[in-house]
């Protein structure tokens, strides 16, 4: 890929200085400075990639993100009580885990815990699958299809298998590594079919790791001078506002989309709370269609058209055939 270097360098040395002066901001407690250390850090990192093919200026972009976000949840954390991370804690959980709480890597380097072996072939084993549904992906395209069903059909299921094996996968092959060091770490992703609420989907279920960032860094610092269902809207702003910087940053197109998914989300949420003791709730199957009707609908608004075409078919190697 064209112009890896430099925002490959960039990214590198960024993340280097996050993480060196965010355990500075994270002793003493400086919740804002850490904001405008995100923004400088990804905007820099941004700038560095504008020329970069958008798969890595996507990686860049998410990975800064993270660290970034990491910092700021960390203060939040700590910010009331004594910080009890070690630096090197800090750095293997900032460096090594995609979740957002830093409590379970104060134990690192104790007796492993049990689970440890079971996740990580759960963890294979979805990758595994993942892997497989990719090659046949390559198989299928090579058939005499209608290229527009072809596109459609084939662009749903590329995003299933990169799911399985990044979050159900690789996720979970890392929650049982660190369990093997004595972290506690946890499924990112528990069951999300299982959800009978858009609630219990977005707060217990999916991306833990997202939900941790805006309940710890949105949601609980805005609760008392917004009110909770406020509160909630902005977190689900801000996770749009993140979706953004993933989805339509890097291929400069899509912008608002995916700010509007989440923005129906939380709304949705909001709504659900007020009937939620409707008998339809009662029934787990018309609850798991109403869950799978509101994350589903609007999906195209989340993964748009030149996200998909820029990142996700060439990711997995793939010409489009349209």
């Amino acid at each position: 890929m064209e112009h890896i270097h430099i925002p490959l360098i960039c990214f590198a040395l960024i993340n280097f200085l996050l993480i060196l002066v965010g355990y500075l901001f994270i002793l003493k407690k400086l919740i804002w400075p850490s904001w405008m250390l995100l923004i400088i850090s990804v905007l820099i990192v941004y700038l560095a990639s504008v020329e970069a093919h958008p798969i890595i200026r996507m990686l860049v972009i998410i990975a800064t993100t993270f660290t970034g976000m990491k910092v700021i949840a960390v203060a939040e954390s700590y910010k009331t009580k004594p910080l009890s991370l070690s630096f090197k804690q800090w750095c293997v959980f900032a460096i090594g885990w995609a979740g957002m709480r830093a409590q379970p890597f104060e134990t690192l380097g104790g007796k492993p815990l049990p689970d440890a072996w079971a996740k990580i072939k759960f963890g294979v084993s979805w990758v595994l699958i993942g892997l497989i549904l990719i090659i046949v992906i390559h198989q299928i395209v090579q058939l005499p299809l209608n290229a527009h069903l072809l596109y459609i059909s084939t662009s749903i299921i590329l995003l299933i298998a990169f799911s399985l094996i990044l979050h159900f996968g690789l996720l979970s092959i890392s929650a049982g590594m660190w369990r093997l060091s004595g972290v506690a770490t946890y499924y990112l992703f528990k069951a999300p079919a299982k959800a009978i609420s858009l609630n219990e989907f977005w707060s217990k279920r999916w991306n833990l790791a997202f939900s941790e960032m805006t309940s710890i860094t949105i949601f609980r610092p805005l609760r008392k001078t917004t009110g909770s269902g406020f509160a909630l809207l902005l977190a689900f702003a801000f996770s749009g506002i993140l979706h953004e910087l993933a989805l339509s940053v890097p291929v400069n197109s899509g912008y608002g989309l995916p700010l509007l998914y989440f923005m129906i989300q939380g709304i949705m949420v909001l709504v659900e709370k007020k009937i939620i003791g409707w008998p339809m709730f009662k029934n787990v199957y018309l609850a798991r269609a109403w869950v799978f009707f509101w994350l589903v609908i609007p999906m195209p608004l989340l993964f748009h058209d030149q996200f998909i075409k820029a990142v996700v078919w060439p990711l997995a190697g793939l010409a489009i055939p349209i």
